[in-house]
């Protein structure tokens, strides 16, 4: 290998101090901050509103499976919470402001809410499996264009990412697919 690695301290330091202000935010991050916080905004409003399904879901759930179904749903929403909370910190490190107002997180979420019968358990699983998939397509879209521009910002969609592939797989083993 001919490459050689080396680092220029004195210019890292220098800059650095000069731009104390700016945070976390140093020039190895190469993309458009103004886009990237816009998008990381659509997860935060995407998985508060998977959170609230998932939550309304689990409280009125009944039938003969209900109580795996529910706790399934009640464990799910609890992690999509803190899905849109690691998401809503990476865009506070990035310098922006979560946006988590309550009026307008169904225009910005990727997925839909979807009240269903509390009876029909089968519907409750096939909805949130389809959310479930469309968060898979959109967040590993999203890793893709971060690419190696915000690393940290690429290991936490694809930590999310990793979750919510688990959530389909449980929703589909609860499907019996």
């Amino acid at each position: 290998m001919t490459d050689t690695f080396e680092l220029d301290i004195s210019r890292i330091r220098d800059e650095a101090r000069q731009k104390i202000d700016e945070g976390a935010v140093t020039s190895g991050n190469a993309l458009d901050l103004e886009r990237l916080i816009d998008i990381l905004n659509q997860v935060v409003a995407t998985e508060i509103v998977c959170h609230l399904r998932y939550s309304q879901n689990a409280i009125v759930a009944s039938g003969i499976d209900r109580a795996q179904v529910a706790a399934e749903f009640a464990e799910h929403a609890a992690e999509e919470l803190q899905h849109g909370q690691r998401a809503a910190e990476r865009i506070n490190q990035l310098g922006g402001t979560p946006d988590m107002n309550p009026a307008t997180l169904t225009e910005r979420s990727h997925t839909d809410y979807v009240a269903t019968d509390p009876t029909d358990l089968e519907r409750m699983l096939r909805e949130n499996l389809v959310a479930e998939r469309i968060v898979i397509t959109t967040y590993q879209e999203i890793a893709r264009w971060i690419g190696d521009a915000d690393p940290t910002t690429r290991r936490v969609m694809e930590s999310i990412l990793e979750e919510e592939e688990e959530h389909a797989d449980d929703l589909s083993d609860l499907l019996g697919m």
